[in-house]
C-alpha cells in the first residue's frame, strides 16, 4: 500500500518541532512493506502546497494524519489548535477518497472526541508502530478490525487498549531526510531534532496525561540503538537535539551509560533534556555537559512542599535546589516552571513558591497561572470532586483547574512577578 503521513500541526509552541512519534511510525510501515511519503507541516503556508503535490500525485491508498498538539494551555487567552488540522482533513477529503487515520500525542489523549472533530475513518491511540501495519493489512478486507490494539472507530465508545511496546529495539529507528523531514524552506539550523530513548512514566503526577499516553512504566532503547541514530543523524548535519523522554536522569545508570556512549562517539552535537528534579550526581551532571548537554528543564512546578505532595510529585524543594545546583556548577543553562493554582493552594504557598524560584537563580522560568485538566488523571478527578467538573464533561476545549480565591490575584500577581525579573516569562 501507499501511505501518506501527515503532520498537521502547524503551531510551532516554543520552536519548531519535528515529529518524532509519526516517523517512528513511518519506519516501522515501510519495514512492513508498503511504500510511504512523510510531509511535515510546520507552518500555514506550506499546507496548499505540500497536499496537492502529495496526494494528487503519489496517490495513497491510506492517509495518517498525526495530532500533536490540542491547545496552547494559556488559560487567559487559549488558543485551539483543532480548526487548522481540521481544514487539512478537509483538504484530503477534497483531493482523495483514501481513508483517514488518526494518531499522536494530542489524538491519543482525546481519541474519542477528536476522532468526532476531525470526522476521520480510523485513530490510533497510543503507539501506532504495531497497530497501523495490523490495520493496513485489514483495512480493505474487513470494514470494522476492532481487534487491533488501540483501534478507534467512529462513534465508538468503548476505551481503547493500546499496545505497549516493551522493546523499542524491535522496531526502526527514523532516519534523518526520509522519515525525519524538514520543509525546504527550514534551516537545519534553527531544528532541535527530537530524540527519544525511553518511553512511559511511572510517576503519576496528578496533572499529566504521560501514562495515558505512553504507559506507566518505561522501557528504554538500547545504547547502542540510540548512539547508531544520534551518530546518522550528526552525519547528515543535524547538530541540535532535543531528547524528549520526560525524566532523562531516570534511572541514572541509563542516562550515564548513554552520555558514556556520546563522549566514547565524540560527536559533535549540542542537546537539551528534561529532568526530573531529583538529587542529580555531580558525576551524572559532568557527563551531560561532556557528551554536549547545553539546557535543561527542570519542572518543579512549585516550592511549596504541601503543593508538591498534593500534586504527586516524588521529589522536595532540597532535591529540586541540589539538581539545580549540580548542573549550573556544569555551565548547562537551567530552564523552570511553575505551576501555580492548582488545588489546595493559598497565597501563602504561590509566595513561598516564588521565593524559592528565586533563590535558585536559574537562567529562565516560566511561570502559569491554572492548570489545565486532562481526562484520566487525578486532577479530574479532583476536579470532579470538588464541583469544578461535572462527570462526562468534554474536555477537549482547554479547561483548567484554579482555586477561586486566588481567581485575579493570582494573574495580577504572576504578572507584576515576571514583570520585574528580567529573565522569568507566563
Amino acid at each position: 500500500m501507499r501511505v501518506v503521513f501527515i503532520s498537521a500541526n502547524t503551531e510551532q509552541i516554543n520552536m519548531p518541532v519535528l515529529p518524532i512519534g509519526m516517523a517512528r511510525v513511518a519506519a516501522a510501515t515501510e519495514k512492513n512493506g508498503h511504500e510511504i511519503k512523510i510531509l511535515n507541516l510546520m507552518r500555514p503556508e506550506h499546507v496548499h502546497l505540500s497536499l496537492d503535490d502529495a496526494l494528487l500525485s503519489f496517490k495513497p491508498d491510506v492517509i495518517g494524519i498525526s495530532v500533536r498538539n490540542i491547545d496552547d494551555q494559556n488559560r487567559e487567552s487559549p488558543h485551539f489548535l483543532l480548526p487548522p488540522v481540521k481544514r487539512v482533513v478537509q483538504e484530503c477529503r477534497r483531493l482523495s477518497q483514501a481513508p483517514l487515520v488518526l494518531g499522536g500525542p494530542g489524538y491519543s489523549i482525546f481519541p474519542e472526541a477528536v476522532m468526532e472533530y476531525l470526522q476521520a475513518d480510523f485513530g490510533i491511540c497510543g503507539e501506532g508502530e504495531h497497530a497501523l501495519p495490523l490495520l493496513l493489512d485489514l483495512i480493505h478486507q474487513d470494514p470494522t478490525p476492532s481487534d487491533i490494539p488501540g483501534l478507534v472507530l467512529p462513534r465508538e465508545r468503548e476505551k481503547p487498549n493500546p499496545k505497549r511496546i516493551r522493546n523499542l529495539d524491535d522496531y526502526p529507528l527514523p532516519q534523518p531526510d526520509r522519515h525525519l523531514d524538514i520543509p525546504g524552506d527550514t534551516s537545519r539550523e534553527e531544528i532541535w531534532v527530537p530524540f527519544q530513548t525511553r518511553r512511559g512514566c511511572p510517576l503519576y503526577c496528578s496533572y499529566c496525561s504521560t501514562p495515558f499516553i505512553e504507559g506507566d512504566f518505561i522501557r528504554r532503547q538500547s545504547v547502542y540503538s540510540a548512539l547508531d541514530n544520534l551518530r546518522a543523524f550528526a552525519a547528515a548535519g543535524y547538530k541540535r537535539f532535543f531528547f524528549v523522554d520526560n525524566t532523562f536522569n531516570l534511572p541514572p545508570s541509563y542516562a550515564e551509560a548513554l552520555c558514556d556512549a556520546v563522549i566514547r562517539e565524540e560527536l559533535d552535537i549540542s542537546w537539551q533534556c528534561i529532568i526530573y528534579p531529583t538529587p542529580i550526581h555531580p558525576r551524572l551532571a559532568e557527563k551531560m555537559a561532556r557528551a554536549g548537554c547545553v539546557g535543561a528543564a527542570l519542572g518543579f512546578e512549585s516550592g511549596s512542599p504541601v503543593i508538591l505532595k498534593a500534586m504527586r510529585k516524588r521529589f522536595s524543594p532540597l532535591d529540586v535546589q541540589q539538581a539545580a545546583q549540580s548542573l549550573g556548577a556544569q555551565r548547562i543553562s537551567r530552564r523552570g516552571f511553575l505551576l501555580l493554582g492548582g488545588p489546595d493552594e493559598t497565597r501563602d504557598t504561590v509566595q513561598q513558591s516564588i521565593e524559592f524560584a528565586d533563590k535558585l537563580e536559574l537562567e529562565s522560568m516560566q511561570v502559569t497561572a491554572g492548570v489545565r485538566i486532562y481526562p484520566h488523571t487525578a486532577l479530574a478527578e479532583k476536579a470532579i470532586a470538588r464541583g469544578f467538573l461535572g462527570p462526562d464533561q468534554n474536555l477537549l476545549h482547554p479547561v483548567f483547574y484554579l482555586e477561586p480565591e486566588l481567581d485575579g490575584w493570582l494573574q495580577a500577581k504572576t504578572a507584576r512577578v515576571v514583570e520585574e525579573r528580567e529573565n522569568w516569562q507566563l
